[in-house]
């Protein structure tokens, strides 16, 4: 019996040790935080004045905050897919929030194609589980296969909305949880705002869904302070600015957003699971003008010209910050230049697997870290309006601090140098014709043709 004993406690022991070698080499836990229209000067971090967000702004004061980081495009659709899918727009399916169908002649939303892997379906490969909650519009509505359940996400909320070409109709409001029929109806008279509710819906997946032993990946895709969502039940909030409601209604609804990412952080933590987390806050693209809203009013755009559908700064130039505990020297600034399609492979070096061949962007784990990171030729940016003829073809190209930007409607190759004309003033492509040759060879060579984006592929304004 006693010898028993002994060997019992051999074993006890072996498994306790392989328990705590196996807890001790866990992945990191991997948390996306996307604003929908977020501008680059709405945060106190980035020079905000009069909005508060102490929380954000705190964990770019822990982590890392860059200077130069791009949205995948100026609209949330593609560029939601090139943040998903680490290709960038001139060779991805989505390159508007609707694309051309020509057997209807309609224009009508794209999904991703199944051969585009999404982070969640390359994550979920290497032992992650995998979580999505909030607005995913890089799906076909009547396709369940292209939904965030079905590309890749365990646990999958989200909200949608009918195709205009018809199909399936679809609750104003209602979250469908891993289902297409199945789900959660917001209630507005219920929670401060839409952010709230999601909110509570991913601190009830930690709670019930969560497995400790498996790292994570969550991605939260919140509705601040995109337009299409304006009720708020406080009505008190900088109630004493004397500013338009709107205005007013805007700026508290990022306080609000600022106030549910704590909630989130503060719940990680104690789980014990915010010091083994890496977190990449940003936002889909610059700063909306919709609904009466001004984008001027706190300077959304911090003076960068343009806003949501520009190509210029201020349509592509968001908030980027990033936080891993242990790796990121706290309060680091960065003005290495970083777009949507370089999150795929820093988050396969965070995950420490290898990057999909499809991915044309570049890691910048190394930027994180202190390191020497690898320079990078040029950043590649377009966007299809639904209709409007080739005018509302938009291109653009950043190559180290020269940007070159091409509308449609104007039929040339506008040129910056965003060294000394940040915020794009004066166009010197009269006095660079061979850089902007160089730019308008990059625009063929990295749009590639397609059949939903009748222009891609060309110089837009080329042809009438």
């Amino acid at each position: 019996m006693k010898k028993l004993n002994q060997w019992s406690i051999l074993i006890i022991a072996f498994f306790l040790s392989a328990s705590l070698s196996a807890a001790e080499e866990k992945k990191p836990n991997i948390l996306i935080l996307l604003a929908d229209d977020l501008g680059y000067g709405e945060l106190g971090c980035y020079g905000q004045k009069v909005i508060r967000t102490p929380n954000i702004d705190a964990l770019a004061q822990q982590g890392m905050r860059f200077t130069d980081f791009y949205a995948g495009a100026p609209v949330c659709s593609p560029s939601r897919a090139v943040l998903m899918t680490g290709i960038h727009i001139g060779r991805l399916s989505i390159r508007g929030n609707k694309g051309y169908f020509a057997a209807e002649d309609a224009w009508d939303r794209v999904a991703l194609k199944k051969s585009e892997m999404t982070l969640a379906e390359m994550l979920k490969g290497a032992g992650y589980q995998t979580a999505f909650i909030g607005k995913w519009h890089v799906e076909d509505a009547n396709d369940f296969s292209t939904w965030a359940y079905s590309r890749g996400f365990d646990y999958a909320v989200q909200e949608q909305w009918a195709q205009s070409r018809g199909g399936k109709e679809f609750i104003y409001n209602k979250h469908y949880v891993n289902s297409d029929t199945e789900g959660i109806q917001y209630d507005e008279e219920a929670y401060d705002c839409i952010d709230e509710f999601r909110t509570e819906l991913a601190l009830k997946y930690l709670d019930d869904e969560y497995e400790v032993a498996r790292p994570l990946f969550l991605f939260m895709s919140y509705r601040s302070p995109h337009a299409h969502e304006l009720y708020i039940r406080e009505k008190e909030r900088y109630a004493d600015r004397g500013w338009p409601e709107l205005q007013r209604t805007h700026a508290s609804r990022i306080n609000m957003l600022d106030e549910q990412i704590k909630r989130l952080l503060d719940k990680l933590e104690a789980m014990g699971e915010l010091e083994n987390t890496f977190i990449l806050f940003t936002s889909d693209n610059g700063p909306h003008a919709e609904k009466g809203h001004d984008h001027q009013f706190f300077k959304s755009s911090l003076g960068l010209r343009g806003y949501k559908r520009d190509l210029y700064e201020g349509g592509i130039r968001v908030p980027g910050i990033a936080y891993w505990p242990g790796k990121i020297t706290s309060g680091q600034v960065s003005d290495y230049q970083i777009s949507f399609h370089d999150v795929m492979p820093t988050l396969a070096d965070v995950a420490g697997i290898e990057s999909p061949v499809q991915t044309t962007g570049l890691s910048f784990a190394k930027t994180l870290l202190g390191q020497e990171q690898q320079g990078r030729g040029h950043h590649y940016w377009a966007f299809q309006g639904a209709g409007g003829g080739v005018k509302a073809y938009r291109q653009a190209v950043r190559m180290g601090n020269w940007k070159g930007v091409r509308y449609g409607n104007k039929g040339k190759t506008e040129l910056y140098n965003l060294e000394n004309d940040l915020y794009e003033e004066k166009d010197v492509a009269g006095s660079f014709p061979e850089l902007v040759e160089r730019i308008n060879k990059i625009i063929l060579k990295e749009s590639q043709p397609s059949p939903h984006y009748p222009w891609a592929g060309e110089l837009a304004g080329d042809k009438p």
